[in-house]
């Protein structure tokens, strides 16, 4: 049997119901009972005298609750406020419903968490956002920093190259820009001469000059004449490099000189003239001009003479080939003659055809030796008195079969009369006697620059004895020569 819970006593008024008894009187509070309950509640307390023990024992609880009432009176509230807003329960209701709100509480608790890491993760995703949009600032800012530095860096050179140009320094087209070798040196060169003007260091003229007595004035017409002499003596520079070529260096840079002390003269009231640094630094620039260009025609003549040197070579192996092909047919008419005269039994017949034969196999091996051997051939050392003078010789080479077919196209109409030959000898190694003799005679070599100009300030009887001296065997050589063209054309008439 189950107790009734202190301080509850059975309803007289309402049957298997409870009711508190707050320790001085009945208060509203009402709580089901069950039949067990009620019966082993306790006795009803009378409203005048205490529920339970002596008179001392109500005294005690008074106190007690003198002590302890405010303490109790709020929770008392608190559950009076409980009771009236759910009413009294059960308790396996009451577990139930706490369970409940417990459960609601946890799913709250899950929801408020899960929004919670909702937000912060859209937090997290607006704090990247905007990092990147930051970072994406900061570039942009510095993109734009940098071309505000470069337009600041254009305009001012703009300036600078405004002022220059009044003055007649303008970023022309030079030859030597498209040099592997000199396109440093000029850039070096083209610094120098803007920083002369810059610095007025291409100019000298008076100081202190007054013009209507005044020192302004004087000042302003000493800048104003140098700058306009300035700028025709750059012009004149500018149209000398382009105009340069390749064998006009030594005049081009004689009519600049001539421009500067014509503008010498021009200023003379004011002591004005070109500096010698400045002067300097512009005969400098068309000498870089000159060495490219002169480096181009030297590419162009060295492709030149190498293409005749080809063709020479083609004409040398063209004519061997042919040279041969004859060989072994005419070998192969002896051998058919040869055949057909010992079959008639004509002994000395048949000998005199084998001699030929044998010269025949002699001259295919001689043919077949010269294509092998490249450095075979013929050396030649020809004049051209009418041409060229009497202190004047060619010395080269052929590979041609024919040697004086090579003699006879250097004497075609590009010379007025015909060479003269003094030596045309074969040689085992024609390549080296003819490097020997022109090493022999570098110093006196016209054209120092190409080498395939093999002409030589000697005479022949000085070539005949550099052969002799070098133990090169010659059968025949002629020191005079004929030049009967050039003398016939030299004599009145006709006649020599």
């Amino acid at each position: 049997m189950t107790n009734a819970p202190a301080g509850w006593f059975p309803d007289e008024t309402t049957p298997n119901t409870l009711r508190w008894w707050d320790g001085q009187q009945w208060t509203d509070h009402r709580s089901p009972a069950a039949p067990d309950v009620a019966a082993a509640a306790q006795p009803v307390p009378s409203a005048h005298a205490p529920a339970r023990g002596t008179e001392t024992k109500q005294s005690k609880g008074a106190k007690s609750l003198d002590l302890f009432g405010r303490r109790t009176r709020g929770r008392l509230e608190e559950l009076e406020a409980l009771v009236e807003k759910h009413g009294l329960k059960e308790f396996g209701e009451i577990d139930e419903y706490r369970a409940q709100i417990d459960s609601e509480i946890a799913h709250a608790r899950a929801a408020a968490e899960a929004e919670q890491a909702k937000s912060r993760d859209e937090w997290d995703s607006a704090i990247r956002t905007a990092s990147k949009r930051h970072e994406k600032l900061l570039a942009e800012n510095h993109r734009l920093e940098g071309e505000i530095a470069s337009a600041k860096s254009e305009v001012v050179n703009l300036r600078d190259a405004a002022s220059l140009q009044e003055l007649g320094i303008f970023d022309f087209e030079h030859p030597a820009e498209t040099s592997a070798q000199l396109a440093g040196d000029l850039e070096h060169l083209r610094g120098q001469i803007k920083d002369a003007v810059r610095n007025g260091k291409a100019t000298v003229a008076a100081q202190g000059f007054t013009f209507n007595n005044s020192a302004a004035k004087g000042r302003k017409f000493v800048n104003d004449m140098s700058k306009i002499l300035l700028r025709a003596y750059n012009a004149e520079a500018e149209n000398a490099v382009k105009m340069m070529r390749a064998g006009n260096l030594a005049a081009a840079q004689q009519r600049l000189t001539k421009v500067a002390e014509q503008i010498a003269r021009q200023g003379t009231m004011i002591d004005l003239s070109i500096t010698p640094y400045y002067q300097q630094l512009r005969l400098r620039e068309m000498e870089l001009a000159n060495r490219h260009l002169r480096t181009l025609q030297e590419e162009k003549e060295r492709e030149r003479e190498h293409r005749a040197e080809l063709r020479e070579q083609r004409k040398a192996e063209q004519e061997l080939a042919r040279e041969h092909e004859r060989l072994e047919k005419e070998k192969a008419h002896y051998l058919s003659a040869l055949a057909a005269l010992e079959a008639k039994g004509d002994i000395e017949g048949a000998e005199r055809m084998r001699e030929k034969l044998s010269d025949v196999d002699r001259a295919i091996e001689d043919v077949d030796y010269r294509a092998a051997n490249i450095r075979a051939g013929y050396v030649y050392v020809i004049s051209n008195i009418g041409a060229f003078g009497e202190n004047m010789v060619k010395i080269g080479m052929t590979r041609r079969l024919e040697p004086m077919d090579r003699v006879n196209e250097l004497g075609d109409a590009s010379v007025p009369f015909r060479f003269d030959v003094h030596a045309l000898f074969f040689a085992d190694d024609a390549v080296g006697v003819e490097n020997m003799l022109h090493t022999t005679f570098a110093e006196q070599r016209v054209n120092k620059v190409n080498h395939r100009r093999e002409y030589f300030r000697v005479t022949p009887t000085e070539v005949l004895d550099a052969l002799k001296a070098h133990a090169v065997e010659i059968i025949e050589y002629t020191v005079e020569p004929a030049a009967v063209e050039w003398r016939a054309s030299a004599v009145p008439g006709g006649v020599v």
